[in-house]
């Protein structure tokens, strides 16, 4: 089952036009790395959160926060 964070990741990287590649590029890691990150395979520094969501103009929480929890 796929966790809401999964999910939220996905939306935004579909609808921001980005690719696995063109995302890793832009935050500086490598495909496979954030291949896993979305995947929920990968936990990641609260600094690597940030670029995510900066990348979509959000805030950590806006994606890394589950509120079910």
């Amino acid at each position: 089952m796929k966790s809401s964070r999964n999910e939220k990741l996905m939306t935004l990287r579909v609808q921001g036009g980005y690719t696995y590649q063109s995302l890793a590029d832009k935050l500086q890691i490598s495909k496979a790395f954030y291949w896993q990150v979305e995947h929920n395979n990968r936990r990641i520094s609260y600094e690597l959160a940030k670029k995510i969501a900066a990348v979509f103009d959000l805030k950590p929480d806006d994606i890394f926060y589950d509120e079910t929890n």
